[in-house]
């Protein structure tokens, strides 16, 4: 059964950090590259970050420097740290792997 399941989402302030964890069936994890896209309200989704599955990590130029994507193969879960967190960052967070996305988690940087 193909699943994406986000994770960790909440309210920050900012300069504050969270992480967030995507955890995807094997059948997306071992075959497929994992993204985290986000959508703010108003705007078009937009990537943030990527890995391969030999670990090669990508960033939108808004986020390097500030986030992390790492996986973890035994646990077939990808993360996003996410450091020094602006107002800007506030979007909900999806995971994506080929063509399956899942529901999404909500980042509110807000003081």
């Amino acid at each position: 059964q193909v699943h994406i399941v986000e994770s960790g989402g909440g309210l920050v302030q900012p300069g504050g950090s969270l992480r967030l964890s995507c955890a995807a069936s094997e059948s997306i994890f071992s075959v497929y590259d994992i993204s985290w896209y986000r959508q703010a309200p108003g705007k078009q989704r937009e990537l943030v970050a990527a890995i391969t599955r030999a670990g090669t990590p990508n960033y939108a130029d808004s986020v390097k420097g500030r986030f992390t994507i790492s996986r973890d193969n035994a646990k077939n879960t990808v993360y996003l740290q996410m450091n020094s967190l602006k107002p800007e960052d506030t979007a909900i967070y999806y995971c994506r792997g080929f063509r399956f996305w899942g529901q999404g988690t909500q980042v509110t940087v807000s003081s």
